[in-house]
């Protein structure tokens, strides 16, 4: 029997939006381990069971990979304890408590969505990408296009969250400009809320994470043979040479 999940977990979702304390919760914390927890936890299983042929490097064990419903609200005005959405990453063995490229799942009584790529990357990754980027910005654009076409995937470029400006060290002109400026990479799929109901939930979640796997994998592969790159790195990410080094290092390759 395919896994997926049941009306009961959408309404505790739902409920958990208009009711979003602790005694809320906790009066019906059994049903959040029983209707909510627990198919999450399957959903990621039979997932990694299907990336340990394409993506082997990003399986580990369900718990985890499925993210707590727990806010951190430590730095936060807003104070709700929750999350009101499910959600899963997939990040790279080696790279679990840094950024690097991965794999998303969130879902919603809203909508179903899966995301491939990089998000919001610590500073040294976020240096080691642009660069890849200024040398490599033709390569990457060859890999988003085949998914952007891809019949029925529904992907579109996730939000770049570009800078209005290059960051110092790279060339205004540099034709991989907006690569540059961009502190995400990738892309997402929103789709229908009633995919979480459906038998085919895991399967359409399945074919959308192996057709992404090869830019995740070019990401990675960026960040991870970038640093062996000697620099100092400014808070924003731009780049700074090292004491001793030119301050602009010729491009790197990585394939």
């Amino acid at each position: 029997m395919a896994t997926c999940f049941s009306p009961q977990a959408m309404t505790f979702l739902r409920g958990l939006a208009r009711n979003n304390q602790r005694e809320w919760f906790e009066a019906r914390r059994s049903v959040y381990e029983e209707a909510v927890k627990a198919p999450l936890l399957a959903v990621v299983e039979e997932i990694n069971a299907a990336m340990r042929e394409f993506a082997p490097e990003h399986v580990r064990p369900a718990h985890k990979i499925a993210m707590r419903i727990y806010r951190d609200t430590r730095f936060s005005k807003d104070k709700r304890p929750y999350k009101t959405h499910l959600a899963a990453w997939w990040s790279r063995v080696t790279m679990e408590k840094t950024s690097g490229g991965g794999f998303y799942l969130q879902v919603s009584p809203q909508e179903v969505m899966v995301a491939a790529g990089v998000y919001m990357p610590d500073r040294e990754q976020l240096l080691r990408l642009r660069r890849w980027m200024s040398a490599h910005h033709a390569l990457y654009r060859r890999t988003l296009e085949p998914l952007l076409k891809a019949r029925g995937a529904g992907f579109e470029p996730v939000d770049p969250a570009a800078l209005t400006r290059m960051p110092k060290g790279f060339a205004g002109d540099d034709p991989g400009g907006e690569l540059i400026r961009a502190t995400n990479w990738g892309v997402h799929a929103r789709l229908p809320a009633e995919l979480a109901l459906s038998p085919e939930l895991v399967r359409q979640v399945i074919r959308r994470l192996r057709l992404a796997a090869p830019l995740v994998g070019m990401l990675n592969s960026a960040i991870l043979q970038g640093a062996a790159e000697p620099a100092m790195i400014a808070q924003d990410g731009s780049a700074r040479p090292a004491l001793g080094s030119p301050r602009t290092l010729p491009p790197r390759t990585f394939f």
